[in-house]
């Protein structure tokens, strides 16, 4: 199927083919007739297959359809909501991309930026606003966003838009919206309460699932190795050194871990620069700028980068702690192997994180391969140091941590 046979504008068509785009994914293919024929959708395919071109050509398209006349300059019409800056930024970048030199103009709004420049961008006048909850927020609050005439709401990684971090955020943007409109949601990942929650939301909307559900690309090699919780920078630093890796995405659950884990690996020699929300944007954008050039070899990134970073031909994502929700080891891992590129997701697992490596496979349906490095084997009778001091058995420590995924559901991004 070509993308002229899906029913897009003849303008769209010779920009998609300046791009090189010769036929649409399974998700484009799929989402884009139903969207033009306004249809609310939920939609599920993994990271990598195109899903911002799925609902960016179809707005662009209908935008377009109205003649220019009847339009206003100053009213914003559609409106993409995304959890991080990053994603924001990337989503942007593309629909801008998608639209240019046509008469639809698109503009950003996410925190740690100037507002003054933001404000500037929206009253120059923008059909399409890309923005994180926050920041949309702070622009309604203070009257520079008008969103009583918006026509179409996306939510991108809506499982994370739609958990508790975000919820009251988004119901509040909602209020400030007209009723009749067209809402799409897009995500990798969908929990039964976050479908639960999106059916409430949507108006008998077409259910799109191009992957089975929550699903990891065949393209992406993925391993665990157990080991010790304090030998775990120690094995990391061997396998980029011993196996040559030039350019690895590492993940952690905390932000000064990132911090700390990036000083450690350059006492090995090893060039990294760690991204994570209590950085600046300008920060978080030389350290992901200087990773994409090669200056660093290694990004160590907290899930703040896990929905937006879009990097090409990226062949290695390591997960240096187990994510707290079994939803994030998706979109973690979903950073490699995009496109059809084959990749490698490697996680390194402690005792204390088996309970996450379940609730992964739970959620995949399927057993991850795991595998004993020599010299880095764990040792099942030797208490982690901290563990050791406050005496706690296995089992607690478990439930300690299944508490912390608990308590760490109503956090959000920093915006």
């Amino acid at each position: 199927m070509s993308f002229q046979a899906l029913g897009l504008q003849s303008q769209l068509i010779e920009i998609i083919n300046e791009m090189g785009f010769t036929e649409p994914t399974p998700v484009q293919s799929q989402a884009i007739p139903e969207i033009l024929a306004g249809h609310d959708v939920l939609a599920g395919a993994q990271t990598g297959t195109g899903k911002t071109a799925a609902f960016g050509l179809p707005l662009i398209h209908r935008l377009l359809e109205q003649p220019a006349g009847e339009r206003t300059n100053k009213q914003i019409r559609a409106l993409v909501l995304t959890p991080t800056r990053e994603l924001a930024q990337q989503v942007y970048d593309s629909i801008s991309q998608y639209s240019k030199g046509l008469a639809v103009k698109t503009a950003v709004a996410y925190g740690g930026t100037s507002m003054k420049m933001q404000v500037q961008a929206i009253q120059d006048g923008a059909d399409i606003l890309v923005a994180t909850p926050g920041r949309l927020l702070d622009h309604a609050h203070v009257g520079t966003v008008d969103l009583r005439q918006v026509e179409y709401l996306v939510l991108d990684e809506a499982d994370r838009m739609l958990d508790m971090g975000f919820i009251d955020d988004i119901k509040r943007i909602m209020k400030r919206m007209k009723v009749e409109r067209q809402t799409l949601f897009f995500s990798a990942t969908f929990g039964k309460q976050v479908k639960k929650l999106a059916y409430d939301i949507l108006t008998d909307p077409k259910l799109i699932e191009v992957t089975p559900a929550n699903s990891t690309a065949v393209t992406v090699e993925q391993m665990v190795y157990p080991v010790d919780k304090h030998r775990k920078s120690e094995l990391l630093a061997y396998l980029i050194g011993s196996r040559n890796w030039q350019q690895v995405l590492v993940f952690t659950k905390t932000k000064q871990g990132s911090d700390e884990l990036a000083k450690e690996l350059g006492k090995d020699g090893i060039k990294a620069a760690s991204i994570n929300g209590d950085k600046s944007q300008g920060a978080r954008q030389r350290a992901l700028d200087d990773f994409k050039s090669g200056k660093v070899r290694v990004l160590v990134a907290t899930d703040v980068a896990a929905r937006g970073l879009d990097i090409e031909q990226l062949e290695y994502v390591v997960n240096f702690d187990m994510p707290f929700q079994a939803e994030d080891y998706v979109h973690r891992i979903g950073r490699t192997g995009r496109a059809g590129m084959t990749g490698h997701a490697i996680s390194l697992m402690s005792l204390d994180e088996e309970w996450a490596l379940r609730a992964i496979e739970d959620l995949l349906d399927k057993k991850l391969p795991q595998q004993w490095l020599e010299g880095y084997e764990p040792d099942p009778t030797i208490e982690p140091p901290e563990n050791q001091r406050r005496g706690r058995s296995s089992e607690k420590r478990r439930a300690k941590a299944k508490h912390k995924i608990h308590k760490n559901r109503g956090r959000h991004v920093k915006r």
